[in-house]
């Protein structure tokens, strides 16, 4: 039986845990080689041993999102390791939820650059590389914050800008085979949003006071599992006639 991503391969930014992992460890599964990026070699290695360990084609590259050299040579390396990239997936990102009153220039930059402007940088070496053959597919992890800001006021901008640049490229992409997506998840059983619901994450919890009234928390969580099918989904030809999209994954919680 033909695996849904044999033979291409993907790029997975933010993969060593959670819904990246999830990502790159079931297109691994499908049949792509995957290329993992993270900023963290330790975390990126184990990573990428646990796909090699279930017969898996993986290569790691430490690399920061925010760094403006890191997207072309991550998609170098790719390149010379496995001849083209087929798929990229810009999954990193970090949350916050600092409330406008207390965020400061420096922090609001700081978020911009790690969530907006480093997926920008790899979708413009992604269409680079994509345009000569008229085919390729982006998927932008982005957030139901995206259209319901509820988290932080520059962690949210991010979203929303992030939904608005994946339906920008999607337009300019029209009658190519270049498909560009964005998922949004919903809270997701991961470190990040542990650290969310227990006030944890940088600002602490006071934007949680005015979120949870938006919030049907009656329904389950998802899983990084979750998000995973519906990248995959996007990038396989199941996806096919889809582009310009952002598809929310959240079992209900934020309708």
């Amino acid at each position: 039986m033909r695996k849904l991503l044999s033979g291409k391969t993907a790029i997975v930014t933010g993969a060593s845990k959670g819904i990246g992992n999830a990502i790159a460890t079931l297109y691994a599964e499908e049949g792509a080689n995957v290329v993992l990026t993270a900023r963290h070699e330790a975390g990126l290695t184990a990573a990428v041993e646990a796909i090699r360990a279930k017969g898996g084609s993986a290569l790691g590259i430490v690399a920061d999102s925010a760094d403006p050299e890191a997207p072309a040579r991550v998609f170098k390396a790719a390149i010379e390791a496995f001849g083209q990239v087929d798929i990229m997936v810009n999954n990193a990102g970090v949350g916050e939820m600092f409330a406008v009153e207390k965020t400061t220039d420096d922090h609001f930059e700081k978020i911009m650059g790690i969530n907006l402007v480093g997926p920008f940088r790899y979708c413009r070496e992604a269409v680079n590389h994509m345009l000569p053959r008229g085919e390729g597919r982006i998927i932008n992890v982005s957030s139901v914050n995206g259209v319901l800001p509820i988290c932080g006021v520059a962690y949210t901008s991010t979203k929303g800008a992030i939904n608005t640049m994946t339906k920008n490229i999607a337009i300019r992409l029209s009658g190519t085979k270049i498909r560009v997506n964005a998922i949004a998840p919903g809270v997701t059983d991961t470190d990040a949003a542990r650290a969310w619901a227990a006030g944890e994450q940088e600002g602490g919890g006071e934007m949680l006071e005015f979120s949870d009234k938006y919030t049907n928390t009656t329904v389950p969580s998802t899983e990084p599992l979750d998000q995973a099918y519906a990248a995959l989904y996007l990038a396989s030809e199941m996806g096919r006639a889809v582009t310009g999209q952002v598809i929310q994954v959240d079992n209900g919680q934020f309708l």
